[in-house]
């Protein structure tokens, strides 16, 4: 239980659901966590007590992972607060429903935004530190969605089509520098986001899931501390796919 001892890892989206898995996961397992979120000074405390149970390094930063001067403030403090980061997940997302015909372009923008955006300024504030070291993990948390594509979610699903396209560019780019970036590519996960779809499609989603369920966080949580650990050494450019079965490639 000591497989990312010594490691600083970031989690952004950190502060609930998939997010918040990851970030226990990883302190779990050794490493001091930063988690970068939206959400109030309140929950993040609650974040950094349940980190620092494990008797390493919590902190917390309200950041909206889609302005530049934001991240680029967060991962400024950070290098003073926790030191070189060693581990980068992306994972902080929004999602509606929307049929293309009836989207707003705002909204669109959104989506992009937070989910392609945000991964690309994160990992372009750590990938210096990491090419100065020549050591570093980024793990992008794309969706099922990104490969499949969904109904009334277009924009959603093109955001993480480009996180995986992203994960394999910049694979290519960095795995000379020893910096591993893979991805992972849920299915349907139980947490709030889930929540948020509509009854209707959360009827028609699981029909179409062989395994007929939606998955836990704890059934993702291992792929990304697999992926963080001396366990992955030999994996770049790939997505992993906890999807009940969804996508088999």
């Amino acid at each position: 239980m000591a497989r990312l001892r010594g490691k600083r890892a970031v989690v952004t989206g950190g502060a609930q659901g998939i997010g918040r898995g990851i970030a226990v996961g990883f302190a779990a397992e050794g490493a001091d966590v930063a988690v970068l979120d939206v959400q109030s000074a309140e929950v993040g405390a609650s974040v950094v007590q349940e980190l620092e149970a494990f008797d390493v390094h919590g902190v917390y930063l309200r950041v909206n992972v889609a302005d530049e001067n934001e991240v680029t403030r967060a991962f400024d403090s950070l290098a003073q607060s926790l030191g070189p980061i060693d581990i980068l997940v992306n994972n902080a997302g929004v999602v509606s429903e929307y049929e293309v015909a009836e989207m707003p372009v705002d909204e669109w923008d959104r989506i992009i935004a937070v989910n392609l955006r945000g991964p690309f300024l994160c990992a372009r504030a750590v990938l210096p530190g990491m090419i100065a070291r020549r050591d570093g993990r980024i793990i992008n948390v794309a969706s099922q969605l990104g490969q499949l594509g969904g109904e009334t979610m277009a924009h959603y699903s093109a955001s993480k089509a480009g996180v995986i396209g992203l994960t394999k560019a910049l694979a290519r780019e960095v795995s000379r520098h020893n910096i591993l970036v893979n991805a992972i590519a849920p299915g349907p996960i139980e947490t709030d986001m889930l929540a948020s779809e509509s009854d209707e499609w959360l009827a028609r989603k699981r029909a179409q899931l062989p395994m007929r369920r939606f998955g836990a966080v704890n059934e993702v949580v291992p792929t990304a501390v697999f992926l963080a650990s001396a366990d992955a050494t030999y994996y770049t450019g790939q997505t992993l796919g906890p999807n009940g079965g969804d996508v088999t490639l």
